[in-house]
C-alpha cells in the first residue's frame, strides 16, 4: 500500500501547468500527494458504501469498449483514452492494487507500478472532460456505472484541492459567504427582482401575481436555480404566472433565509452535496412547508429528488418535485390552456441527462409542447439516450474549458440541433442553458434557447374578468 517515495511532491503551480483548468491554489495538498490519495480512498471506503460497488467492478474488468461508440467525446476524436471503460479503470485499478487482497499479495510478490504524480494528473484531467452524462452506462454490458466512477474519482480529488476554481468559489459562497447562494446575489437584490417580474407580469399579462416569500405552512417551497432570478427571469415570470393562474398562488412560498436550488456538490463530493441539501432541508422545516419543488434545473432537481431522502430523514423527508411534474398535473387537470396559435416557429426540446437519463421526466414536456407548439420537432437520438449538451458534470461552469466543451464534447449535440432546424430550443436546466447558449454561439446557429415555462409564458390563455 505504499505509494511511490520518489515521486515527489508537486506544487500548486506546477499541477496548473498539467491542468487545462484552474485550481483554488492555496487549497492544493502540497505533501505526499500519492499517499494521500490512497487515504482519502481508503477513508471514503471505510465510511461510505462505494467499496462494494468499486469491488464489484474491480472482479468483472470489464474493457470490451462497448461503451465507446455511445459517448459523444470518443466519438468526435476516437482517442482511446476517451473510451469511458479506460477513464473509469484509471481508478479501479488503483483499487485492485492497493485496497484488494489479491492485488496487495501480487504486489509484494511481482512488484508493480505503484501510484505517482502522474497519474493522479492524468485523473484529474480526464475526469473534468467527462461530462458524466451517464449515456456509456446504458451501454455497458457488466452494468458498470462509468458516471458514479467519475463521481467518485473527483470526490477522492476534492481533498486533494484538486477542484476547478470555479465550482470551489461558487460552492463556497453557497455555503458559507453572505449571500448564501452560487451567485452572489445579495436577497435584497433578489426581493427587488421577485418585485419588479411581478409588475413585468401584471403590464404584460393583466395578471396580479404573487411570488410569496416566507409564508408559513404552505404545499411547497420552491427552489430554483438562482440564476432564474437574473439570467432566466422569462422561465421564472412563466412559472409564477402559471401557479397564480390555476389558483394556487396561496400554496407555493420562497424562503428569504435559503433560496438556490444549484447543487455542484452533485459533480464532485458527497459531503458539500450533504452540506447543500441540508440548507434546502432546514429552510422547509423552518417554514413548515409540505414538499419541495425545484425549478427547471436539471441537476437541482437530481441532487434533491435522489438524496433529500438519504440526508432529511428518510421517509420523514419531504418529498420532492420538479416544477415539470407539477405543471403536468395541471396540465392533465385541464386546470390552463395554451393558446396553440402564438409559437408558429419550428420548436424542439433537449433533455437534460439529469432529468432523462433514468427515465424519470422525458414524455411529460413533450405532451406539453406538442399541445401549443404546431411546428414541433424531435431530435435523434431522445430522451433516455439524449446526447449530453456537452457542459455536463458540472463542467459548464469552468469557463477555462469552453472551446473544449463546444469544440469537443458539445459537437454531436451541434450537429444534433443543426439538424433540426429549429427556432426555438427549449432546455429545461440551467447548466443545459448556459452550454446550449454557448455552442449556438461558437457554431454559428440561428436557434434560441429558453424554457419550458418561457413558452408557457407566451401562450398561455388567462381569464379576464
Amino acid at each position: 500500500m505504499q505509494p511511490d517515495e520518489s515521486a515527489g511532491a508537486l506544487t500548486p503551480e506546477q499541477m496548473q501547468e498539467r491542468l487545462s483548468y484552474n485550481i483554488e491554489k492555496d487549497e492544493v495538498y502540497t505533501g505526499d500527494m500519492p499517499a494521500r490519495f490512497l487515504e482519502v480512498f481508503a477513508a471514503i471506503l471505510k465510511h461510505s458504501n462505494y467499496r462494494q460497488v468499486i469491488d464489484n467492478y474491480s472482479r468483472v474488468t470489464a474493457r470490451c469498449a462497448n461503451c465507446a461508440p455511445s459517448c459523444q467525446i470518443y466519438q468526435h476524436t476516437g482517442a482511446p483514452e476517451d473510451v469511458p471503460c479506460y477513464r473509469s479503470h484509471l481508478l479501479i485499478d488503483v483499487y485492485r492494487r492497493h485496497f484488494t487482497l489479491r492485488g496487495v499479495l501480487e504486489g509484494r510478490l511481482r512488484g508493480f507500478e505503484p501510484l505517482t504524480n502522474d497519474s493522479i494528473l492524468e485523473m484529474a484531467e480526464t475526469y473534468y472532460h467527462c461530462t458524466a452524462c451517464r449515456r456509456c452506462t446504458l451501454e455497458c454490458p457488466l452494468g458498470i456505472d462509468h458516471g458514479l466512477v467519475t463521481h467518485l474519482a473527483r470526490y477522492i480529488l476534492s481533498e486533494l484541492g484538486l477542484v476547478p476554481r470555479a465550482l470551489v468559489i461558487s460552492v463556497r459562497e453557497q455555503l458559507e459567504g453572505k449571500t448564501g447562494n452560487t451567485s452572489a446575489i445579495p436577497f435584497p437584490a433578489i426581493a427587488d427582482t421577485i418585485e419588479f417580474l411581478a409588475e413585468e407580469i401584471e403590464e404584460e399579462k393583466a395578471l396580479k401575481v404573487e411570488i410569496p416569500v416566507d409564508q408559513e405552512d404552505r404545499d411547497y417551497i420552491f427552489f430554483p436555480a438562482v440564476s432564474d432570478y437574473i439570467m432566466e427571469a422569462d422561465t421564472l415570470m412563466g412559472i409564477a404566472t402559471l401557479i397564480n393562474a390555476v389558483g394556487d398562488q396561496d400554496k407555493w412560498t420562497i424562503g428569504s433565509q435559503y433560496l438556490d436550488g444549484i447543487n455542484y456538490g452533485l459533480f464532485y463530493s458527497d459531503w458539500l452535496l450533504e452540506r447543500i441539501l441540508r440548507k434546502e432541508i432546514d429552510e422547509a422545516q423552518r417554514l413548515r412547508a409540505k414538499a419541495i419543488l425545484i425549478g427547471e434545473c436539471g441537476h437541482a432537481s437530481r441532487s434533491a429528488k435522489a438524496f433529500i431522502r438519504t440526508y432529511g430523514g428518510g421517509d420523514k423527508a419531504p418529498p420532492v418535485y420538479n416544477i415539470i411534474e407539477y405543471t403536468y398535473r395541471k396540465f392533465k387537470e385541464g386546470a390552463f390552456k395554451l393558446n396553440p396559435d402564438v409559437i408558429t416557429e419550428k420548436v424542439t426540446y433537449h433533455d437534460p441527462c439529469n432529468l432523462a437519463r433514468t427515465g424519470w421526466i422525458v414524455n411529460e414536456p413533450r405532451e406539453i409542447l406538442r399541445s401549443f407548439c404546431k411546428n414541433y420537432v424531435e431530435m435523434t437520438p431522445n430522451g433516455s439516450q439524449n446526447l449530453c449538451c456537452g457542459g455536463g458534470g458540472g463542467s459548464v461552469s469552468v469557463d477555462e474549458i469552453r472551446g473544449y466543451r463546444t469544440g469537443v464534447t458539445g459537437v454531436k449535440k451541434a450537429e444534433q440541433l443543426a439538424a433540426t432546424g429549429a427556432k426555438f430550443l427549449v432546455a429545461p436546466c440551467a447548466n443545459c442553458k448556459k452550454q446550449l447558449k454557448e455552442l449556438i454561439q461558437d457554431h454559428d446557429l440561428d436557434m434560441e434557447v429558453v424554457g419550458l415555462h418561457d413558452l408557457i409564458y407566451k401562450a398561455i390563455v388567462l381569464e379576464t374578468s
